[in-house]
């Protein structure tokens, strides 16, 4: 296992938040990411899983060929994907479920579900193309497309990244002037998460990843720690009003001009790269104080599809046990803490798995 680092700390972090802000009412959740900016934690994690790609494929160094770069991207498209069915089939049995034991219908409406019970003919393939989604199980479907656009991605990259970051720039900018999206179907619809938005924060964080390899941030980072502090004051300012502008009222384009999650509108952009500039030498800080938090958060980073995929599934059984509390603070406390106790679990299962696979003359080389 490769040790602690930035990257598996904060996506750990960030799966914590995901974890906690996907059970709305929590009183957590009035401490996570989405309180302090105008981005959440879904933009750190694809942002951070931007810059794993460039570490997945070699770095500058390019030690992958195109065509290993691809089958490797595919591959793991294939087990996210995977991921995306198992939870999406576990959550509508969660919810059937509390419906019958619970004697109560209305969790058979949840998040978008109601039509996989009343009409499993046109939704069953729906939910296996994906173009039906749950509400909550919406972030694996993005990542099963930008991972599809990765090869792409990182071989331009490796041409010019300037050219890349163009090339992913006009596709964002052309996105939010028509409002592209991918559609939902047999209902009418889009997807929650644009594809075609969310790439260009999947791109940036690769653009950054090859960047800090070559060592050409760390003089940038005195001109630009600045103006993101200026920018993430305004984000905490802008939350703690609680101004959010009216689509309506926007001059056009106006996702350029307002906070819409699915297009990705550049004010959370830009807030998450504020943020992401103004933090980037605070793992350094976190660590010295406590080992054991970065060894941990490091540990959810590293194992992140399946500890996300495990957090998705209690976020909506807290959902259910929150409903039922009347939103009981203690009872969300409680839930909370074993919640994230489970995802750390998770991780530590996964890996003790892996570890017991190892050859015993493996295992004792690790020793040694």
């Amino acid at each position: 296992m490769r040790g602690p680092n930035a990257i598996d700390f904060w996506r750990g972090y960030a799966l914590i938040c995901i974890f906690v802000d996907h059970i709305p009412g929590n009183p957590l959740e009035r401490i996570t990411l989405r309180n302090f900016t105008i981005c959440d934690a879904a933009e750190l994690f694809v942002f951070l899983a931007g810059w794993s790609i460039s570490l997945a494929t070699g770095g500058p160094a390019r030690a992958h060929t195109s065509g290993r770069v691809t089958i490797r991207f595919l591959s793991r498209m294939v087990e996210v994907y995977r991921a995306q069915i198992t939870i999406t089939v576990i959550a509508l049995a969660i919810l059937a479920g509390a419906a019958l034991w619970l004697e109560n219908n209305l969790y058979l409406e949840w998040h978008n579900a109601e039509p996989v019970f009343t009409a499993p003919v046109w939704t069953t393939p729906a939910l296996a193309l994906m173009t039906h989604q749950l509400g909550f199980f919406n972030i694996l479907p993005l990542y099963v497309v930008l991972l599809a656009m990765a090869p792409l991605i990182v071989i331009i990259g490796r041409y010019s990244l300037a050219l890349c970051g163009l090339v992913s720039f006009a596709v964002y900018a052309v996105t939010l002037i028509f409002r592209i999206n991918l559609p939902s179907w047999p209902y009418a619809g889009e997807w929650f998460l644009d594809p075609f938005a969310w790439q260009f924060l999947f791109t940036l964080g690769f653009i950054a990843a090859e960047l800090a390899a070559q060592d050409r941030i760390q003089p940038l980072m005195k001109w630009i720690f600045w103006p993101a502090a200026a920018i993430l004051a305004v984000g905490v300012v802008v939350r703690f009003i609680g101004y959010y502008p009216d689509p309506m009222q926007v001059p056009s384009p106006r996702l350029f001009f307002s906070f819409d999650k699915t297009y990705l509108s550049p004010a959370r952009l830009i807030s998450l790269l504020a943020l992401v500039i103004c933090f980037s030498g605070a793992y350094s800080r976190i660590a010295a104080f406590s080992e054991r938090l970065v060894t941990v958060f490091s540990s959810l980073g590293r194992n992140s599809l399946a500890v996300f995929s495990i957090g998705s599934l209690l976020s909506l059984i807290g959902q259910i046990v929150r409903f039922e509390s009347g939103g009981l603070v203690i009872v969300d406390l409680a839930y909370s803490a074993l919640g994230i106790g489970l995802m750390i679990f998770t991780a530590w299962f996964v890996e003790w798995r892996i570890r017991s696979k190892r050859p015993p003359s493996q295992s004792s080389a690790s020793l040694a």
